[in-house]
Parts: structure tokens; sequence; C-alpha cells
């Protein structure tokens, strides 16, 4: 009796952390699909790169695993890099004039489908034990190329939904300010603090609490 009910909490358990994760994974991505509006293809892979990172850190949390931040980037970069990259490259480069255009509208889909499958993968990795220690992404790479596919789909259904479309446009003013702001302070018009307290402010992100 008691075994089957610590077994019921052991799920339980999972399941919240699950359901926590699967959260995370839902918010960066739309975050990454507004950073996918940015028109400089260049500044984008960053802000997506910087959007994915802190997904990371946030499912680090839920899963009490310790958050390495280079270690996190060389995985971001192994498993989306040049992928990423090289799709974005094609997209901006659509039609003269119009591809910037075209080319937003198809980044945000592929900057929402490479967040979805790096948070799949990382839900996946955390979930059966692992952590940065024995995260392999060559081992993992087919993983995430399958869930790639299915987040350029779940991208494309948040794009024709009316509501969360509302949401995709907000992130990207919300982007918009997020890069007045870090000019601000490159002017010396704002301190380290005043930063990242308004950043705070206009993120937003923070990570939800496990029950």
């Amino acid at each position: 009796m008691y075994k089957e009910k610590s077994k019921y909490m052991s799920d339980k358990k999972i399941s919240n952390k699950t359901e926590m994760a699967n959260s995370v994974i839902q918010n960066h991505m739309i975050w990454s699909m507004g950073a996918g509006f940015i028109p400089v293809p260049i500044a984008d892979l960053f802000a997506v790169s910087a959007i994915q990172l802190d997904m990371i850190r946030q499912m680090c949390k839920i899963y009490d695993i310790d958050f390495k931040e280079t270690e996190g980037k060389a995985v971001i970069t192994a498993l989306t890099g040049s992928s990423l990259a090289r799709l974005g490259a094609r997209a901006i480069k659509f039609i003269p004039g119009v591809g910037s255009i075209l080319g937003g509208v198809t980044m945000a889909i592929l900057s929402g489908g490479s967040t979805y499958a790096l948070g799949e993968v990382f839900k996946k990795h955390f979930e059966t034990g692992g952590t940065f220690l024995d995260f392999d992404p060559s081992r993992l790479k087919k993983y995430y190329n399958e869930k790639f596919e299915k987040g350029k789909e779940v991208a494309s259904k948040i794009q024709k939904d009316k509501k969360q479309q509302d949401e995709v446009v907000k992130v990207n003013d919300s982007v918009t300010q997020l890069q007045n702001l870090a000019k601000m302070k490159a002017d010396g018009l704002l301190t380290d603090e005043e930063f990242a307290s308004l950043k705070k402010k206009i993120i937003g992100m923070d990570t939800p609490e496990e029950e």
C-alpha cells in the first residue's frame, strides 16, 4: 500500500513537472516567433538563441538541474545552429522588396519550431534522469529534427489562431522595447540595475511554481 501511494505521488510529481515544462516551452516558443519578425536576420538569430537559453534555464529549475550557461549555449548551437541559420538565409532571399516580410513570417515559424524542438529534447532528457553532464547532442539530433518538423506545424497553427497571433504581436512589440532599452544602456542613459529592472518588467517570464 505504501509503495503504491509512493509511486502515485512520484507519478503526480512527474506529471506536474511535465505540465510546467510544457507551459515554459509554449511561452518561449511564442517569444521566439515574435523575435523571428525582426527584419535583421543576424539579430533575430541572436534573439531566438537568447530566448532558447532562457527556456533551458527555466526548465533546469523545474527539474532541479544545475544550469550551466556555457554548456547550454553549446547545445543550442549544436542542435539548432546550422539548420536554423541556413533556412533563415533562404527565407530572407525570397522576393526582392517583399522578401523581408515573407522572410519574417517564414522565420517566425522556423524560430518557433526550433524552440519547440529544443524544449522537447531537454524535457525528454531531464525526465529520463539526464543532466548537462551526460547531454549528447549527436545522440539527440534525430529526436530534435523530428520535433522540429512537429514544431513548425504547431507554429503555423499559432499564426492562424487569432488569440495566439495577438500574443505574437505583443511579443514583437516587447522585442522592440528591449532593443530600445539596450541602446539606451549602451548610450549610458540607463545603469545596469535600471536596465535589468525594466527588462524584467517587459519580459515578465517567471518560472511557474511547483505545487
